[in-house]
């Protein structure tokens, strides 16, 4: 293996375990079956870290891990967390964040980054998680927007803003290390 994809690699790797570990940095709001996590935050310096296929194959890792059982999701384990009410946000992160990192251009940019996730990956992952909750809930569309959309606008774009800070400083260091 070339030094370079052991580099890759790791990187994914390192992706895929501060996913699991973000999704246990949670709280519930008693209106909603969807947790506050740090998981968003983490997916975000994914996305500012690795090219899409990487980032997309670092999201269906950590989705894997969580149906095979291991305790990777916050709140509900295994196949239920993603057949349930909140499974349509675990969907969109497929799409949102492989996006977000292919709209972040190729030069470390805090306004670009932070711009882009605010714009593309956050509207992606609430309608992935509005639509499953109006899929499997009874409720009308208002409910669904107050359970899956507004209470969280502030904190993601809060954690978008701090993670293109931190993927900035990140994606500069590692650029000079592998120089």
């Amino acid at each position: 293996m070339q030094k370079s994809n052991v580099r890759e690699l790791s990187k994914m790797s390192m992706c895929v375990a501060l996913c699991c570990v973000s999704s246990y940095i949670s709280f519930p709001l008693p209106f909603t079956p969807t947790l506050v996590t740090a998981l968003t935050f983490a997916l975000s310096l994914t996305a500012y870290l690795l090219n899409p296929r990487q980032t997309f194959t670092v999201i269906a890792v950590y989705i894997l891990l969580g149906v095979a059982g291991l305790p990777v999701f916050a709140g509900n384990q295994g196949l239920s967390r993603l057949i349930g009410p909140v499974g349509g946000f675990y969907f969109a992160w497929l799409i949102a964040y492989p996006l977000l990192s292919l709209a972040k251009g190729n030069v470390p940019d805090f306004k670009r980054y932070a711009l882009m996730n605010i714009l593309i990956a956050v509207p992606i992952t609430y309608a992935g998680g509005l639509t499953s909750m109006l899929l499997l809930l009874d409720v009308s569309v208002w409910q669904a927007f107050t359970m899956a959309v507004f209470p969280f606008i502030p904190g993601d774009i809060i954690k978008a803003t701090v993670a293109a800070i931190l993927g900035v400083k990140l994606k500069k260091i590692l650029g000079r290390q592998l120089s």
